[in-house]
């Protein structure tokens, strides 16, 4: 699946098919919401930890559904099979965030 690198797209394999995710604005101040920063750099930095959750990554990934025309929810995220499980999630978590935050990376290479 083709993806638009300048929007910031990614695409993943997630329960069987193809999707494209992205994080955009909308998605981005979600996750401000959700983890309680206070603008966009705050949010950069906690995510530049390296140091998240599994609900984190769940938010990520459901948010960037979400941003790129998916209506699901955090909890049926949760309930998906993400292509190479758990290391494969956190490796489409980085590929977004990268393409929000600008390393350009818009392939998540589980």
């Amino acid at each position: 699946m083709a993806v638009n690198r300048r929007r910031g797209e990614v695409a993943a394999i997630i329960d069987g098919r193809e999707r494209v995710l992205c994080l955009t604005l909308g998605a981005l101040a979600e996750l401000e919401d959700a983890f309680a920063s206070e603008d966009i750099g705050a949010l950069a930095r906690r995510f530049g930890t390296g140091s998240l959750s599994a609900r984190d990554l769940i938010r990520v990934i459901a948010a960037g559904l979400r941003g790129g025309g998916e209506a699901v929810s955090d909890d049926e995220v949760a309930a998906m099979r993400i292509e190479g499980g758990a290391s494969g999630a956190a490796a489409l978590t980085a590929a977004l965030l990268g393409a929000a935050f600008g390393d350009g990376d818009a392939t998540a290479n589980p």
